[in-house]
């Protein structure tokens, strides 16, 4: 597992077996069950989350009930609830395990202290931080201007496996279609 964060963090940024050993003890690792809940709405963000194994969905409820899939998260991907996590605020959103998951945890207080303490680490954090933001853009411009065939034919090309083990109501919903429609 200390293979796949340094493997992780190295694609962006080199470190030597000291800056390494500074970074790992920053991490600490967790397990959840399908269906367990990572983070609750209403609850406080303790961690950003760096996905080992596993799949999970980001789930925003609205005032009538109605769930919105912001995002899905497999292995190599981070998430959380940022807004909350970086404003120490309660959670908008929930944090649910679709597969058993693994994941290595980082507390607010870790990641500054990473920062701090390790400039390449807040480059690291920065082209991360930099390429969500990047995505979210394209999900929103493709919710705005394609049609349900062309963010579907997207999703694939983006994420192929994705497809393969995201349930299709669960896929519906993140683009926006019935299951209907999708199976179509």
């Amino acid at each position: 597992m200390r293979q796949k964060l340094r493997e992780h963090i190295e694609k962006i940024i080199p470190l030597s077996d000291d800056e390494f050993e500074f970074v790992f003890s920053h991490f600490t690792t967790k397990k959840f069950k399908k269906h367990q809940y990572l983070i609750q709405e209403g609850d406080p963000v303790k961690y950003a989350y760096l996905i080992i194994s596993g799949l999970l969905k980001l789930v925003f409820t609205d005032n009538t009930g109605k769930q919105h899939i912001v995002s899905f998260a497999m292995e190599d991907w981070w998430e959380s609830d940022y807004y909350a996590f970086y404003t120490q605020t309660v959670a908008t959103m929930s944090l649910e395990c679709l597969e058993n998951t693994e994941v290595f945890c980082l507390s607010f207080e870790d990641y500054k202290k990473l920062c701090d303490g390790l400039q390449k680490m807040e480059r690291f954090f920065l082209h991360k931080s930099n390429f969500g933001f990047l995505a979210a853009q394209r999900r929103i411009l493709s919710l705005l201007t394609s049609d349900a065939k062309e963010r579907y034919e997207q999703l694939v090309r983006q994420s192929p496996s994705l497809i393969q083990r995201v349930p299709k109501s669960l896929l519906a919903a993140y683009l926006g279609v019935s299951r209907e429609t999708l199976s179509r």
